[in-house]
């Protein structure tokens, strides 16, 4: 096995000589082939990474100009990050077409951090402080996390992934009826309208679009909202006004960060439910690429991304990781260059360098955003989703994994107040229903598909009447996939 080449080509299969050609992911492209698919990856993960910051931002309470800053820090760090991954620095980098940057995982977190700090000033800063040690010690543990792949299961991706899409609908969802709750249009029909038309267009290009403007849908439906938006008097055009064409995201703008330790252990969570996706991430790539993922390549992928969260902070961006949906955009177009993607990384830290280009995603009307965000948090549910069919739920371990960990995580969602007996810093790790679902998924997975033996070929007895036709339809079906 040790001489077995880790990838293979059309030279190989026709006995030419190696040596002159280069696995896919190691080519380059035509400079003007190299511009349009990068620009096309940025597209397609643009609203995705503009999306935490100005979660966070607006839960802080910062301006029209400081969420520009904000937004154009994480477009900067993303770059870096989608550097660190696809270009690879001594055994740090996948050296996949992995397009990196703001972690949803972290938004509910972040904001159970912000709820429960007295001075909002302070948010950022201890947001900062928790993610440097959660990424320093991300980074230390990669290589031995790589060894761990076995205990995170599809089981528990799935649910974990899952968790983070419903916890994040809500906030679409509060988008969607205005910028001010104490408003008192908050939730009037001029909102929602706008909210449900940007949902309508974005669901149109989705349906009736191909290629580049199918990838792109959610882009193009912020835009067509915000200009419906314009003869309501619900768009702000100062921000770009006010903004400066070129500017630096200056080091720790928003004050030194500071290390409180309930908020450490809260991101430490992220930190791990980060590595557990970009781990399910590489595995997936590997695949489509034709350069399966091995330990070694795992390994390095998870310094990258930890790495890359752990320099974020000090130019005041989040925590980082791969981004799943452009591994669908390599699926589909079949360009599976890693340059492809560094030219993409190239895009976003130019436009980080320009408050002018990332102002104009704060400009975007908040119901505009609920309408898009619908789709896109959604969509991250329904990823996990997808991962849980391939988790083999016709077992009734897995069955009980996936209901105990789902209603542990959506309690925070659907019970606000559950935890308010507990004391503020359990707060910060309890009010995140991802981080709670994912201990839950870890605990549960070991103690049923780890300690002991002959519990894996247990099927679902009887989650509804008849019971007996069920289970004999779910063992027939599973015995014919396998």
């Amino acid at each position: 096995m040790a001489d077995k080449p880790r990838f293979r080509n059309d030279a190989q299969d026709a006995g030419a000589d190696t040596e002159d050609r280069k696995h896919p992911v190691d080519e380059t492209l035509p400079p003007l082939k190299m511009f349009t698919s990068g620009l096309q990856h940025v597209a397609a993960m643009y609203a995705g990474v503009v999306a935490p910051p100005l979660i966070v931002g607006a839960a802080v309470g910062l301006s029209g100009t400081e969420l520009t800053f904000l937004t154009g820090a994480s477009l900067f760090t993303a770059g870096l990050a989608t550097f660190l991954q696809t270009l690879g620095v001594w055994k740090i980098g996948a050296r996949l077409p992995f397009v990196n940057g703001v972690t949803f995982a972290g938004v509910a977190p972040m904001l159970a951090i912000v709820d429960t700090t007295d001075d909002r000033a302070d948010a950022l800063p201890i947001i900062f402080g928790a993610i440097i040690v959660a990424g320093v010690l991300g980074f230390i543990a990669a290589p031995y996390f790589s060894k761990l792949v076995r205990f995170f299961p599809p089981v528990v991706t799935g649910t974990v992934i899952t968790l983070i899409g419903v916890s994040l609908l809500p906030v679409a969802f509060g988008w969607a009826q205005g910028p001010n709750p104490a408003a008192k249009d908050y939730g009037s029909t001029t909102y929602l309208t706008l909210a449900a038309i940007t949902l309508v267009v974005v669901l149109v290009l989705r349906r009736f679009t191909r290629g580049f403007l199918k990838q792109i849908a959610v882009l193009v439906g912020l835009v067509i909202g915000t200009l419906i938006a314009i003869p309501f008097g619900v768009t702000d055009f100062s921000p770009v006004t006010e903004a400066d064409i070129v500017g630096f995201p200056s080091p720790f703008h928003f004050g030194a960060p500071q290390f409180a330790v309930a908020a450490i252990i809260s991101m430490c969570v992220v930190m791990l439910v980060s590595m557990t996706e970009s781990t399910a991430d590489m595995l997936a790539l590997g695949e489509i690429v034709d350069r399966p993922a091995d330990e070694k390549t795992i390994a390095a992928g998870l310094r990258a991304d930890t790495l890359g969260s752990a320099i974020s902070p000090f130019f005041n961006g989040f925590m980082c990781s791969a981004f799943a949906q452009n591994i669908g955009l390599v699926a589909m177009t079949k360009i599976r260059s890693r340059f492809v993607v560094a030219c993409g990384g190239g895009f976003l830290v130019l436009m980080g360098l320009s408050p002018v280009a990332a102002s104009l995603i704060s400009v975007v009307p908040r119901p505009v955003l609920g309408g898009a965000g619908v789709v896109l948090f959604g969509s991250v549910a329904a990823s996990g989703i997808q991962t849980l069919v391939k988790a083999g739920l016709e077992k009734d371990n897995n069955v009980l994994i996936v209901a105990v960990s789902l209603a542990v995580g959506i309690i925070p969602i659907t019970a606000p107040e559950f935890y308010h007996a507990f004391p503020e810093t359990a707060k910060i790790i309890l009010d995140s229903g991802i981080s709670t679902g994912c201990v839950a998924a870890v605990l549960l997975n070991l103690v049923f598909n780890h300690l002991g033996k002959g519990q894996d070929d247990d099927t679902v007895t009887a989650p509804m009447e008849p019971g007996e036709e069920i289970s004999e339809a779910r063992g027939a079906k599973a015995a014919h996939v396998h």
